[in-house]
């Protein structure tokens, strides 16, 4: 059986290009699948999967971005994760990367909700699978390159195969990902752990612990009211 290249190459680009404006059903097929989330034990442990990895990228870029090393990350049985970055052990650049986690999943979701009720999943989609294949690159244990493979396994069956509700599940994964965040922030606000980030950049810095949830906490706030309003304007749109 031969391959028709110009077909394949057509059949790429239309999944990468921008679709217009989003359909109507985007928005409840996005809402259907963040209440799965939430009333799912075992959906909301898959979305916890994803945050870890989504706040280990955050350490990772902006580490890399202020002129950090990248050197690996790794995720836990307990979802709890680990990324390293070699470079200057205090300073601005090591504050900025500490403290870039937290917010990563909640900026990225607001970001991904926005732009797939903008019509725009398919470059979503292609640019969070380049953004996987570097991160399994960079995979430190068996599990973390297990649970990278079946991200980018899903993440490409979407883009591939998701037709009309490709949209729809990229924009409820944003939202998974904003709830997820909350959760997270929730979790490390309870926690007494020495090695949480927040204490960390108490450590580095003259500012308590206190201060650094609270920032994390009106970055969180900031990319919610983003992604609520691109659902508002969507149901009205609807």
């Amino acid at each position: 059986m031969s391959i028709d290249w110009s077909d394949l190459w057509n059949d790429t680009l239309i999944r990468i290009l921008p679709d217009g404006a989003a359909a109507p059903r985007v928005l409840w097929v996005a809402l259907a699948l963040v209440a799965v989330v939430v009333a799912w034990p075992a959906a909301r442990r898959t979305s916890r999967t994803l945050v870890t990895i989504v706040h280990e990228a955050g350490h990772a870029g902006v580490g890399v971005l202020v002129g950090r090393r990248f050197q690996g990350f790794v995720v836990e049985k307990d979802l709890s994760g680990h990324a390293v970055t070699a470079g200057r052990s205090r300073g601005p650049g090591r504050i900025a990367t500490t403290w870039a986690g937290y917010p990563a999943p909640a900026v990225l979701g607001a970001l991904v909700v926005v732009a797939a009720l903008g019509g725009l999943a398919g470059p979503v989609l292609v640019v969070s699978l380049i953004a996987l294949v570097v991160l399994l690159v960079m995979s430190r244990s068996v599990r973390t390159v297990a649970l990278v493979v079946l991200t980018i396994a899903v993440t490409g069956a979407v883009w591939w195969f998701g037709g009309q509700w490709r949209a729809g599940v990229v924009g409820g994964v944003g939202l998974a990902l904003l709830l997820g965040a909350w959760d997270s922030l929730g979790d490390v606000a309870r926690s007494r752990g020495p090695g949480q980030d927040h204490r960390t950049l108490a450590e580095l810095t003259p500012l308590p612990a206190g201060f650094w949830l609270f920032t994390w906490f009106l970055a969180d706030a900031a990319a919610t009211a983003l992604a609520l309003l691109a659902v508002w304007d969507a149901w009205q749109a609807a």
